[in-house]
């Protein structure tokens, strides 16, 4: 039922840069709607990313329409709701919790946000050889839109060789056998010199965030003839972005993602459609620079 009032919220670590309250307040104020969205921050509120649930029937109960989740609660989430929309499910993993006739609907709209961004951002980008760092919730999501934009290879290279494994099993049971693999990280030279002209890389890992400085490898591994896809957005202008733009490549910021994840939410929140362009004209502003442009 649409109503005229919305109480939303956001679970994550680190989240106080987070751009959310503001694109989703923004664009409910120019639909004549109230939005409260609210951050409840693991590091500030004290609890471990194993607390999801407890979080989420204490939102449940506090009356919020919905919840965005993010790093490192993805997954962890999963298991505490009622029910999952089938990208969401083919994704394990959830940003987007919609409460609805008492239950709790996981959704996933990192999936299109980042397809939408890539389109706009590097819409001539080579695809077939991608190599992505980070098999998280946002990684999964993050493969699973390169390959509906038509990666020939998307291959995971995770910390945890495991999570990497189990994402490129799945990305090979929804798509086509072989389009997906995994390797250790030590394989990292091998895989970007693979991909020079033909693809490039995806940064999918926490790392560049405010609480999470630094580069995700090592800077001589670069050229020019890569492209550079990253998913942190606070800061905009990441280490890798920046190392990456000094040697050469073609570069997409996180921020587009962030904003067309947001609009879609908006949309399973509310029930109203979203204006897009609108809310990344709000991001670029609130984050005082271009957003999703190629570079």
């Amino acid at each position: 039922m649409l109503k005229d009032s919305y109480l939303v919220g956001l679970i994550g670590s680190g989240i106080g840069p987070s751009l959310s309250p503001a694109l989703h307040e923004r664009e409910a104020g120019r639909q004549g709607l109230r939005c409260l969205y609210r951050l409840l921050d693991l590091d500030t509120i004290g609890v471990p990313p194993e607390a999801v649930g407890e979080l989420l029937r204490a939102a449940r109960l506090l009356g919020f329409d919905g919840l965005n989740i993010t790093h490192p609660c993805k997954r962890l989430v999963v298991e505490h709701l009622d029910a999952l929309d089938p990208r969401a499910e083919a994704l394990g993993a959830v940003n987007t919790v919609v409460f609805e006739d008492g239950r709790a609907i996981g959704h996933n709209t990192d999936v299109t946000g980042f397809a939408a961004s890539f389109a706009r951002g590097l819409p001539d980008a080579p695809l077939e050889r991608v190599v992505q760092l980070g098999a998280g919730g946002a990684g999964a999501a993050v493969a699973h839109a390169l390959l509906t934009l038509g990666a020939g290879r998307v291959t995971v290279v995770d910390a945890l060789p495991e999570r990497a494994a189990a994402l490129a099993a799945a990305l090979n049971r929804a798509f086509d056998t072989g389009r997906a693999a995994s390797a250790l990280p030590e394989r990292l030279p091998e895989l970007l010199a693979a991909a020079h002209g033909t693809g490039g890389l995806v940064h999918a890992t926490p790392t560049g965030m405010a609480a999470h400085p630094g580069l995700p490898l090592p800077a001589g591994l670069l050229h020019p003839d890569l492209w550079v896809a990253e998913v942190v957005y606070r800061p905009l202008e990441t280490e890798l972005l920046r190392t990456a733009r000094a040697a050469g490549c073609a570069t997409l910021d996180g921020g587009g993602m962030a904003a067309f994840q947001a609009a879609d939410a908006f949309r399973l929140f509310t029930g109203r459609e979203p204006d897009a362009a609108r809310m990344l004209a709000d991001l670029t502003e609130l984050t005082g620079g271009a957003v999703a442009a190629p570079r």
